[in-house]
């Protein structure tokens, strides 16, 4: 028998046990599967250890194998929530678990070697209240040469903090409370020093700001974790230089608290005659303070450009005068203002802003520019002299309107004769300033916009005699000959209204098309007439109609029909009260 086809496979010395063994009084079906199941005298009986004492599990495969029953091995790393590692992989079960106690043993190290906390003096663990977790000093590898991590504390050491003994800081085995401060151990030294003397200078006690554990002497003081940090020149000034009599707090920031001696005694320009602000940064840098630059487009309202950047101050600010100079073009060229002849700038009243013309880059050649003026000059008039429009010198005052130059030119005009037909006298409703000859009306500005064949009609067809003012924009006036004359159908006869559009276009005269209410164009209708007075019997009224003409409906049949319809008469003004849209009703 394969024993492999059930769920219990055997393995080792079970394959060559006889079945009776396992299946006594030749039982199979339900055989225990578990180790106890054949076992349990053997678990009962073991006294090294005592199994049932110890409460250990009847799961035999925890320590034990099929192939070999005695030696068994238990797996402490595996089956405990306590890893076995270094020396105590090498310790004897009983030393731990002592009178043959396996449940509920401690797996804290106190649990074992608390005698050794005790006992230990140097530190003194129960007197420095030292946790009793070992682990944190010691290892299971080497119990003696503890190292205490002092990265896991709030105080890591570094530098020379590394080598010191732990009794320098801890003194008399205190450990708890130890203070982390700088102070806590240094004290004595930020009190006994006197360059400078930091308790007289009231310098803070925290002497990581200048000093390191690396090297205590030759302190640095980072000047930039203040609100003046050090640039240039600064930073290689004695610091006695700024803070006289060992005075720190309250140190002044401002350039004129060391430099106002220099402020004052500067002649070129004399700083205070000019009324020069105090903040030497304006001017001077921390990295060179003679050869001072004034930046006057940062610093001051009036940008220099052009020319005005290579004139000397005193051009502009004679007699050392700085606050107060003029901004304004004519607080230097009011002069060139006024003798200005080409034009004559003061008699044609020109505003004294000379950048409307002039540039800083170049003061001859002025250029204006007109479209800054209510009128731009596009086309032929950008070419114009300005004395042609600006007679004897007169700039302002000068109106807009057209006719201001071309008055004569309207006056003149016969095809068409802009008088007699009473244009308006706004040249640019036709003419452009690129081209005066060839103007053109765009009649869409008015109410009768051209379309069609009225685009290509002589302007005098329509406007007869130069007549343009009131012409009428109704169809009938241009074309009540042609309404008076058609024939088919007549339309005077017919009473036809005079809105020619209700049927033309102005696309194509002939074909006009009414827009018929009744369907004669579409379904049953389409193609069965060829003239209106098919339908419409009476020329000369076309409200007048006759249905039975083409529909040839027996009386009696279509009297039977309509027995029951109300209001129901043979004739044609009936049928179409109920068949309007050509369809059964």
């Amino acid at each position: 028998f394969n024993h492999s086809t059930t769920r219990f496979a055997l393995t080792g010395k079970h394959a060559t046990v006889q079945c009776a063994n396992c299946h006594v009084n030749n039982v199979y079906r339900g055989t225990p599967m578990d180790c106890a199941g054949c076992h349990l005298t053997a678990f009962q009986r073991t006294t090294n250890p005592n199994h049932v004492a110890a409460g250990f599990p009847t799961t035999c495969t925890t320590c034990h194998t099929t192939v070999q029953w005695t030696g068994a091995r238990f797996d402490h790393n595996a089956a405990t929530q306590f890893q076995l590692t270094g020396k105590h992989t090498s310790v004897q079960c009983t030393q731990c678990h002592a009178n043959n106690r396996f449940a509920g043993t401690p797996s804290t190290c106190v649990g074992c070697p608390l005698t050794d906390y005790q006992k230990t003096t140097n530190p003194n663990h129960a007197a420095a209240a030292f946790p009793q977790d070992c682990a944190v000093c010691h290892t299971t590898t080497q119990w003696r040469g503890a190292q205490f991590n002092h990265s896991t504390t709030r105080f890591p050491l570094t530098g020379k903090h590394t080598t010191a003994q732990c009794a320098s800081c801890h003194v008399n085995s205190v450990y708890r409370g130890t203070p982390t401060t700088c102070v806590g151990c240094h004290l004595v030294n930020y009190q006994r020093t006197t360059s400078p003397n930091h308790t007289a200078a009231a310098f803070p006690q925290d002497c990581a700001l200048c000093h390191t554990t690396t090297q205590w002497t030759g302190a640095q003081f980072n000047h930039s974790t203040t609100r003046f940090p050090l640039t240039g020149k600064h930073t290689t000034v004695a610091c006695a230089t700024c803070h006289v009599n060992n005075v720190y707090r309250g140190t002044s920031m401002d350039c004129a608290g060391c430099h106002l001696t220099a402020f004052q005694r500067t002649t070129n320009p004399n700083h205070v005659a000019a009324g020069f602000p105090t903040t030497c940064a304006t001017c001077h840098t921390t990295t060179q303070w003679t050869g001072a630059r004034f930046d006057h487009n940062t610093a001051t309202r009036f940008r220099l450009t052009g020319k005005h950047t290579t004139i000397q101050c005193s051009q502009c600010h004679a007699n050392n005068r700085f606050a107060g100079t003029p901004t304004t073009c004519a607080g230097c060229h009011l002069t060139n203002y006024q003798r200005t002849t080409n034009p004559n700038h003061v008699a044609a009243n020109f505003p004294q802003d000379c950048s409307l013309c002039h540039t800083t880059d170049r003061w001859t050649g002025a250029v204006f520019n007109h479209s800054t003026t209510r009128f731009p000059l596009t086309g032929k008039h950008t070419t114009v002299a300005c004395a042609t429009c600006h007679v004897n010198n007169r700039y302002t005052g000068l109106g807009t309107a057209c006719v201001n130059c071309h008055l004569t030119a309207y006056q003149n005009t016969r095809n068409p004769n802009h008088v007699t037909a009473g244009y308006p006298q706004d040249c640019q409703l036709c003419h452009s300033t690129t081209q005066w000859p060839g103007a053109t009306f765009n009649h869409s500005t008015t109410r009768f916009p051209l379309t069609g064949k009225h685009t290509t009609v002589q302007c005098a067809n329509c406007h007869v005699g130069g007549r343009y003012a009131g012409t009428p924009t109704d169809c009938y006036s241009c074309h009540s000959t042609a309404y008076n004359t058609v024939t088919n159908p007549n339309h005077r006869a017919a009473g036809f209204p005079t809105t020619c559009q209700n049927c033309h276009t102005t696309t194509q005269w002939t074909g006009a098309t009414f827009n018929h209410r009744f369907p004669i164009y579409t379904g049953a209708h389409k193609g069965k007439w060829r003239t209106c007075n098919e339908c419409h019997t009476n020329a000369s009224n076309y409200t007048v109609f006759y249905c039975l003409g083409c529909h040839e409906h027996n009386k009696t049949s279509m009297d039977n029909k309509h027995k029951n319809v109300r209001g129901y008469a043979y004739d044609s003004i009936t049928c179409y009260g109920c068949h309007a849209n050509g369809r059964k009703p």
